[in-house]
């Protein structure tokens, strides 16, 4: 649920914006403290949310689940991480023209990546991703 609200209130933080990477020049000062503002509290969210996902990963690997049930296990989480995947997406597709660098933000989504990609590697298995 608190992704949704996030994922609605940055919405409104760049409802200003006719197309992206938007032009700061043209926000007014107002639109653009509310919008870094919003754009914190998502990547925030984010990181909080990828290191949640990471120790429910290690747990959901460590403990004694079966393997059926670990396999369920990975597809929520799976679908999870796709929903989760499409709002934090717009942490790089609803920007301004100029932003500075975050390598935060870039190990964060990588971590990301990589929590999806195990998810998916437990839902499919190897003979799946291969395409067999």
């Amino acid at each position: 649920m608190l992704i949704y609200q996030a994922e609605a209130t940055f919405a409104k933080s760049v409802a200003f914006a006719d197309s992206f990477p938007f032009s700061i020049a043209e926000v007014e000062a107002g639109q653009l403290a509310d919008y870094q503002q919003q754009r914190s509290a998502l990547r925030d969210l984010f990181t909080d949310e990828t290191a949640q996902l990471d120790t429910l990963t290690k747990a959901i690997r460590t403990k004694g689940y079966s393997e059926d049930e670990k396999k369920q296990l990975y597809l929520l989480l799976l679908g999870y991480l796709d929903i989760a995947a499409l709002v934090f997406e717009r942490l790089t597709t609803q920007v301004p023209s100029k932003l500075p660098k975050d390598e935060e933000l870039e190990a964060t989504q990588a971590r990301f990546e990589r929590l999806r990609n195990f998810a998916r590697l437990n839902v499919k298995g190897i003979v799946g991703l291969l395409g067999g």
